[in-house]
């Protein structure tokens, strides 16, 4: 359990930044070189090799070598952890407001 909350802690904290989250999306479209990555945004290729070592710290990018250049790839395990979590509390919420309901109903019906 201690591991399972450390990945989502990880895999939440990436996708709390935008420049992440767009990171996520272009690599879930193609494998890109982090040069390619680089040219996408107003920063220096270092702060981008940080931001991929965030998404690969919480296991949400692969990157490989080939040859001189690093290949990054989306990992979508992670992704699915993440939204199996959402899901559980989606159906714990939901199943609250709905006895919430239930009771305002027959609360209401009790005072007519």
């Amino acid at each position: 359990m201690v591991e399972y909350t450390f990945t989502l802690d990880n895999t939440f904290g990436a996708l709390a930044d935008n420049t992440r989250r767009d990171i996520l999306r272009r690599v879930s479209e193609a494998e890109l070189s982090v040069s390619q990555l680089a040219k996408n945004y107003d920063l220096t290729f270092a702060a981008v090799s940080k931001h991929l070592k965030v998404l690969e710290r919480a296991k949400l990018v692969i990157k490989r070598r080939n040859g001189k250049e690093q290949l990054v790839s989306l990992a979508p395990q992670a992704m699915a952890d993440a939204a199996q979590y959402i899901e559980w509390y989606k159906q714990f919420m939901e199943s609250r407001l709905d006895a919430l309901e239930i009771y305002l109903k027959e609360d209401q019906n009790g005072r007519q």
